[in-house]
C-alpha cells in the first residue's frame, strides 16, 4: 500500500522510538500521510521515562562527598523535584555546586574511575532500553571478575514490549498499530513483539530510522490495517534478525531479570524493567546505600506538574504543541519536563523541527 493512498477509515499508528520521531518530523513524513491516518509519538526516549525515584536517588548520592556519580550526557539535565524551597533541580546544577558528577559514554568508563580512585565510591546511573543494557551487563561481569567493592549500579533499564502492552491496556487506548523500535529488536529479536501482536491483535512493524525505510514500514502497517491483519513484520531486515543478537540476549539473561518498573509519566508497568539478579545484586546501589524501599522497588509517583503535559506526551495523548508551556517557558535550554531534554524526546524534536514562530 502506498503511504499516500487514502485509508478506508481513520487509523492511529504509534512509533515508540525517539530516533524515529525525529526522522518523521525532520522529513515531514507525518505531513505526507493521507487524511484519516495519524502518527502518534510514544514513550521511546529512555531518558524521558527514567523513574523519578531513581533520579532523586541519584541526586541524593551525588551530594555525598565520597561518591563519584557517572551517567550519560542527557541525564545531567533532566529536572526532578528538589529539596523543599528549591523547586526542581538537575544533576548539572548539582555538579556546578560541587558534586562529583561525571559524564561517561559507556559503563566501562566507571571501571577506570574506580581503579584510579579506590578510596571513592563510584555509582553508575545506568539507563536505557534493551539496546544499552548489554553494556551495563558487561560492566557487571567485569566487577564480579575483579571483585571490586567500590562500584555500584543504580539501574533503570526499561523493557519496551511491556510498555507497549501497558499503553494498549489503558481504558482509553486508541492505538491501531505500532512501529516497533529497530535497535531494540536488533538485540532481543521479534518474539516479544510477535506475542504482543497476537495477544492484542495489532500490527507490529519493525522499522528503521532513515526516511525511505521508515516510510516503507508505515506503508506496511497501513496495508495490514486495511486488510484486517495483525502480527509482527520485520521491515528492517538489513539490521534485525528474528532471533536478535544471541550473545547479547544471553548476557542480559545472565545479569538481569524482569522487574516491575514505574516509568516516568506512565506509571507502574508489569515487567517493565530489568533488575540485577544474583550474584550481580551485590552491586545494586539502592541496596548498598540503603536508599529505601521506594527506590528498591522502583515505585515512585508519576511526575505531576500543572504547567507541563510531559506525561500526556509520553502516553501519546497529546502533541508537544498542545502543551501551554511548549516553547515558552519550556525550551531545550530551560526544560520543564524530560521530553524537552533528550535528543530523542518528542518535545525537543518539535522544538527543533516545528518551533513555534
Amino acid at each position: 500500500m502506498n503511504i499516500g493512498q487514502p485509508p478506508t477509515r481513520a487509523w492511529n499508528l504509534m512509533e515508540v522510538c525517539g530516533g524515529q520521531t525525529h526522522t518523521i518530523l525532520r522529513w515531514g513524513l507525518d505531513q505526507r500521510l493521507p487524511a484519516g491516518m495519524r502518527l502518534i509519538h510514544g514513550p521511546g526516549c529512555p531518558v524521558c521515562v527514567t523513574p523519578t525515584a531513581i533520579l532523586q536517588a541519584a541526586h541524593q548520592l551525588a551530594c555525598h562527598p565520597d561518591v563519584i556519580l557517572c551517567t550519560y550526557g542527557d541525564m545531567l539535565r533532566v529536572p526532578v523535584s528538589a529539596a523543599a524551597g528549591r523547586g526542581t533541580c538537575d544533576l548539572l546544577t548539582l555538579r556546578a555546586e560541587g558534586a562529583d558528577v561525571r559524564l561517561i559514554t559507556r559503563p566501562l568508563d566507571a571501571l577506570a574511575l574506580a581503579l584510579a580512585h579506590p578510596w571513592r565510591q563510584v555509582v553508575v546511573l545506568a539507563v536505557g532500553f534493551e539496546t544499552t543494557a548489554p553494556a551495563t551487563a558487561v560492566l557487571a561481569r567485569q566487577l564480579l571478575a575483579l571483585n571490586l567493592s567500590n562500584v555500584h549500579m543504580l539501574v533503570a533499564h526499561g523493557r519496551v514490549a511491556p510498555a507497549m502492552a501497558a499503553l494498549l491496556e489503558q481504558p482509553s487506548a486508541c492505538l491501531d498499530a505500532f512501529l516497533a523500535p529497530g535497535h531494540v529488536c536488533s538485540v532481543i529479536g521479534l518474539q516479544e513483539f510477535e506475542e504482543l501482536a497476537e495477544e492484542h491483535r495489532r500490527p507490529m512493524v519493525v522499522a528503521g530510522f532513515h526516511p525511505a525505510p521508515l516510510e516503507e514500514a508505515i506503508a506496511v502497517a497501513m496495508g495490514m490495517l486495511e486488510r484486517g491483519h495483525h502480527g509482527a513484520v520485520n521491515a528492517y531486515g538489513s539490521v534485525v534478525q528474528p532471533q536478535g543478537n544471541p550473545w547479547a540476549r544471553a548476557l542480559l539473561e545472565e545479569v538481569f531479570e524482569p522487574i516491575d518498573l514505574n516509568w516516568r509519566g506512565l506509571g507502574p508497568i508489569r515487567g517493565g524493567g530489568l533488575g540485577l539478579r544474583e550474584p550481580y545484586r551485590r552491586f545494586d546501589a539502592s541496596v548498598n546505600f540503603k536508599l529505601g524501599p521506594e527506590v528498591q522497588t522502583l515505585l515512585s509517583p508519576k511526575q505531576t506538574n500543572a504547567e507541563c503535559r510531559a506525561a500526556e506526551v509520553l502516553q501519546g495523548r497529546c502533541l508537544p504543541s498542545d502543551c501551554p508551556s511548549f516553547g515558552h517557558p519550556c525550551t531545550p535550554e530551560h526544560p520543564l519536563g524530560a521530553p524537552m531534554v533528550s535528543n530523542e524526546g518528542a518535545c525537543a524534536a518539535w522544538m527543533h523541527y516545528r518551533r513555534p514562530r
